[in-house]
């Protein structure tokens, strides 16, 4: 684990200097014009799929809470999804590409297996009951408001 975590400042410089590259050999090959406007469809892709997935995911996530299970798939596909439509709101061909490989289902299942594979979900739940005889609740039985009118009180 630490050795990942020693090669994230170097992913920082070298994404960048590789979406520049791409910039440069993609503006070469199909001119610079058409590549704006990839671009700019993908901004309008990553928008649009943010909008459309984010209802869809909340929608599962309703469903599921209804019937009792636990929305870890649910959960784990919208913010999934979220990350893909910033890859693709971000402009670069790299993250671009990135993003279209998770919007695949079959990879988010993948990669949901893969990382909750080790993990345990533990559900609590708490509950409280009454007597039919009590009239209130015990911690609730006479007033805790002290009123207090003006000259029934001074300042120290």
């Amino acid at each position: 684990m630490t050795r990942v975590l020693r090669f994230i400042p170097i992913l920082f410089l070298l994404l960048p200097l590789i979406e520049i590259a791409l910039f440069i050999l993609v503006g070469r090959t199909i001119g610079v014009m058409p590549t704006l406007g990839l671009v700019v469809l993908a901004v309008v892709l990553g928008i649009a799929v943010l909008r459309q997935q984010g209802l869809s995911v909340l929608n599962r996530m309703r469903s599921n809470m209804q019937t009792g299970t636990l929305p870890g798939q649910a959960l784990f596909d919208g913010m999934v999804l979220a990350v893909a439509a910033v890859l693709l709101i971000i402009p670069g061909f790299l993250g671009d590409a990135i993003a279209l490989v998770l919007m695949v289902p079959p990879v988010r299942h993948w990669l949901y297996k893969t990382l909750t594979r080790n993990m345990t979900v533990v559900q609590t739940t708490t509950t409280s009951y009454r007597h039919a005889n009590d009239a209130e609740p015990p911690h609730l039985k006479g007033s805790q408001t002290i009123d207090l009118d003006d000259d029934d009180w001074q300042r120290k």
